[in-house]
């Protein structure tokens, strides 16, 4: 049998090696075409022979894994995403696993193409944020047993591995904290349409205003797109409404951000003039005059427990799915229009 040619061997060695063609070594190595069993083994007696298993790929082939996983996220501008691909590489990496980035634009047809091209890298699992209408990605991950874990905004299907804030009675009590100021008619200026994450902060703030003996109203809710702009816009319609709302929830921190540039070009002071609640904690919170009252997700243990979940299902592919719920914690500070107080659970 030859032996490779150079110190950094190539498909061609593997080849000459095995005694099979090239191309029959670029179908086991890349998994484009079924190869006979004896034919696949003879090739990766070659690899491992050559060294080839420097190649992440070629590794994989060899031990059954790559030591990655692969992460299908929305990159938008929003603090919260950047912290929890933070908190997610920080733990992966403790466990010596690398995690590799694919952007969905919160779009379902870019998200099936972004997770075949994670598998095509072979991946040892994925950590999924969902974008709108993504359930047939989802299943089919499921049907072909593929690890995978949804964070965020999680799904109604138990077949599946999730983990992400509690959101509907975190939103009911910044809802009823407003109410019992004195306000009777609060607003809320909701995220995206079709994200659950956006529907379960609707039902909560819904649930607290009938904890709160206030009625629901439609026009008093504005969808802000989980955007900037998407929440400057919001804020402006509830603004024109004849009798406009006297208190906000806001659904996220990019849509605050909108608020809070809408009602300075206004002349509107936060916390006085409108005070507002915000679901979503970041950095700048304590920061802005007045300092924002949030609910603060814990990203850092989402991040854990994704990577956790994700880790005992690559090692016990038949225990039962989970979904992990972390209650949020209200930081009371004085945009909602009264003084602060220690934070608490």
């Amino acid at each position: 049998m030859p032996q490779p040619r150079s110190s950094r061997p190539t498909q061609r060695d593997i080849a000459e090696l095995a005694g099979v063609s090239i191309t029959t070594v670029s179908h086991v190595v890349n998994g484009t075409r079924a190869v006979a069993e004896d034919t696949k083994a003879a090739v990766l007696r070659a690899i491992e022979t050559t060294g080839y298993t420097g190649d992440a790929i070629a590794r994989s082939l060899v031990t059954g894994g790559t030591r990655s996983i692969g992460m299908a996220i929305s990159l938008v501008a929003n603090p919260y995403f950047a912290m929890l691909m933070q908190a997610i590489e920080r733990e992966a990496s403790l466990h010596g696993y690398t995690v590799l980035l694919a952007d969905t634009h919160d779009a379902a047809d870019t998200e099936r193409d972004t997770v075949r091209a994670l598998r095509s890298r072979r991946v040892d699992g994925l950590l999924i944020t969902p974008a709108p209408g993504d359930g047939p990605v989802i299943g089919e991950l499921v049907s072909l047993d593929v690890p995978t874990v949804l964070i965020d905004r999680l799904a109604t299907r138990t077949d599946v591995d999730q983990v992400g804030s509690e959101n509907i009675q975190a939103t009911s009590a910044l809802t009823a904290h407003l109410a019992t100021l004195g306000h009777r008619r609060v607003g809320m200026i909701s995220g995206a349409p079709g994200l659950s994450t956006s529907e379960e902060r609707v039902l909560g703030y819904r649930l607290g205003l009938g904890r709160s003996g206030l009625t629901w109203s439609s026009d008093l809710v504005a969808c802000g797109n989980s955007s900037r702009e998407g929440g400057a816009l919001a804020l402006s319609t509830l603004l024109a409404l004849p009798e406009p709302p006297t208190a906000l929830v806001v659904g996220n921190d990019s849509m605050m951000v909108g608020v809070l540039h809408e009602a300075r070009r206004r002349g509107l002071r936060i916390g006085r003039d409108l005070p507002v609640v915000v679901y979503d904690d970041v950095e700048w919170a304590d920061l802005v005059d007045p300092p924002l009252t949030t609910m603060a997700q814990p990203i850092e243990e989402i991040g854990r427990q994704a990577v956790r979940l994700l880790l005992a299902r690559i090692n016990d592919p038949a225990r039962k799915a989970e979904t992990v719920r972390l209650a949020p914690t209200l930081r009371h500070r004085e945009s909602c229009g009264c003084p602060p107080v220690h934070s608490h659970q």
